[in-house]
């Protein structure tokens, strides 16, 4: 039985009166509490051993872990909770103390370790063929050859075309002046010129491949064993997926069960891979299967950021959208739950301070909480009041956005000439803008730069990761300004202007590693994300007139 009394009496605990709304949650105290349990096992277990990194003298690959805790009343009335890991704990997926899987794809019985070995002997095959000395040193002489038959041949390609031309030249000049029948001639040895011309250049690249790639069918024959068994292995992967996906079945509250596939299908959504092996629905599948009362819920991450996304070690964190959404959508269907603050409007009592206005521009000053455009559940942003208020206004009135906790400055366009004139400074990075920011720690280093490539991460929207293969470039020099109780007053000069990149270039380990005070994607929740756009210089339109303006946070 998964189910864990707590150590510490809960007696002067009151429960919570609905179920924590996964997406967007301050833990609750029980929640914590039981978090705290898990954790002082996890420091002290002996059961099991898995390198979180947390210890520097451990080797081995780092890799820190989501855990989840959902605080339950079994049928005797008794408070515990269950705990659960995210995917794998010291390459297992069952573990003494945790839930069991919502499926067990480690099964001795099931058919996922069996079809596996098979992708995996195809791979060692593939990396055997990629790695074969005589390929690897003929593909090398075969790319180098092609490089340099290119830049033989190319003189004779531009002869071709500059004889293209000249043929043309003198058809028109020939239409002119020749008669039908010589016309006629004319057009049959113009022809045999082009035909000449082409066999030469066909015969010609003929004697530099027979002389410079000779070994190139061999290459090619070696290339393609290789894409053959990528796709076999690739057809294999998505083979074993699809069959594991059929295996994975839910709960909900009602006891009803519906599989994995049926749920992403109903919402007309591909489930992404390692959906289902989350901690939320194992925790969840296992309380309903067990009539469990379920109370509150929280999850944290254990041990070591991975390089590309940003997880404090021991700071709780919402479930993911990408992966999670869909399942928790429909296992918690009819449970009683906490207001999705999605769909409240935090900006709705908030007031627009205009700064500075004439017949072509507005300086603003934005109030945090409020979108800059409308969103899928809020209408009320920047751009609407906008709309509202300069109702005459040509163009798309906002030049750039502020993210939602952003407060500060905001440059409105009232025409579409001054539209087009402002957003090509801030397509030419002529514009100048300063940020201030409070963080939450420490920064040694009295100033700095920060280049880390910023792409949305497509399973847990709108939280941005750092991918140096298809990240957008993203720079950011910035200023320290004061210390002061474990706090580092900063500015920052963002280069670029990606979605989130200060809160992400803050907090990630491979930036400052530490988060700005109050943000409550990239660290913790707070009364507001400490980031304010304080200072903005720009020409004037019209007047062409260098205009700056600052305005103070109020952090």
């Amino acid at each position: 039985m998964s189910f864990i009394p707590f150590k510490t009496s809960t007696v002067n605990f009151s429960l919570p009166k609905k179920f924590t709304f996964p997406f967007y949650y301050e833990p609750h105290p029980l929640a914590k509490l039981a978090s705290e349990e898990l954790q002082d096992y996890l420091k002290t277990q002996t059961d099991w051993e898995h390198n979180f990194g947390l210890d520097a003298a451990k080797k081995g690959d780092k890799i820190g872990k989501m855990f989840g805790v959902l605080v339950v009343e079994n049928e005797q009335k008794e408070l515990g909770y269950l705990v659960a890991f995210s995917g794998k704990l010291a390459d297992k997926t069952l573990l003494p103390h945790f839930v069991p899987p919502v499926y067990d794809l480690l099964s001795k019985d099931g058919f996922f370790e069996r079809d596996r070995i098979v992708a995996i002997a195809i791979s060692r095959d593939i990396m055997a063929l990629e790695a074969d000395v005589k390929f690897l040193k003929l593909q090398k002489e075969v790319t180098q050859n092609l490089k340099l038959v290119e830049e033989l041949l190319l003189p004779e390609t531009l002869k071709l075309k500059t004889w293209k031309k000249d043929r043309a030249r003198r058809k028109k000049i020939a239409l002119k002046n020749l008669s039908a029948t010589d016309y006629k001639s004319f057009q049959e040895q113009i022809k045999r010129e082009s035909l000449n011309d082409n066999f030469y250049y066909r015969e010609l690249s003929i004697y530099y491949d027979e002389k410079y790639l000779v070994n190139k069918p061999f290459v090619d024959a070696h290339s393609s064993k290789i894409m053959a068994l990528q796709k076999i292995r690739n057809g294999k992967s998505n083979a074993i997926q699809e069959k594991l996906f059929n295996e994975y079945r839910f709960l909900n509250r009602n006891g009803m069960e519906k599989k994995l596939t049926a749920i992403f299908d109903d919402l007309s959504l591909s489930p992404p891979a390692g959906t289902g092996d989350c901690a939320a629905p194992k925790l969840l599948q296992y309380a309903f299967k067990n009539n469990l009362k379920i109370i509150t819920m929280a999850e944290f991450w254990w041990g070591n950021s991975e390089n590309a996304t940003i997880r404090k070690h021991g700071n709780f964190y919402p479930s993911c959208k990408g992966k999670c959404e869909p399942i928790l959508g429909y296992m918690l269907k009819d449970v009683l739950m906490d207001p999705n603050p999605f769909l409240l409007n935090p900006g709705k009592d908030k007031h627009i301070v205009t700064v500075y206005e004439d017949d072509s521009l507005a300086i603003i000053n934005k109030p945090t909480e409020l979108l800059s455009v409308p969103g899928k559940a809020i209408s009320d942003s920047v751009f609407t009041r906008m709309q509202q208020k300069y109702p005459n206004a040509t163009g798309p009135l906002l030049v750039h956005r502020l993210d939602m906790a952003t407060s500060g400055i905001m440059l409105i366009a009232k025409t579409k000439k001054a539209h087009q004139f402002l957003q090509s400074q801030f397509i030419l990075r002529t514009i100048k803008k300063r940020y201030i920011a409070l963080l939450d720690g420490i920064i040694k280093a009295d100033k700095g730069e920060i280049n880390l490539p910023l792409r949305v991460d497509l399973e847990d929207r709108p939280r941005q990761l750092v991918c140096y293969d298809y990240g957008k470039k993203a720079l950011t020099k910035w200023i320290v300004l004061e210390r002061k109780n474990g706090k580092t007053r900063i500015q920052f000069f963002p280069i670029t202007g990606r979605t989130h990149q200060l809160r992400v270039h803050s907090a990630h380990a491979l930036g400052l590693n530490t988060p700005i005070v109050g943000d409550d994607l990239y660290g913790n929740k707070g009364e507001r994300l400490h980031l304010h756009a304080e200072y903005i210089k720009f020409i004037h339109p019209v007047s062409k007139e260098t205009m700056e303006f600052n305005l103070e946070a109020d952090f």
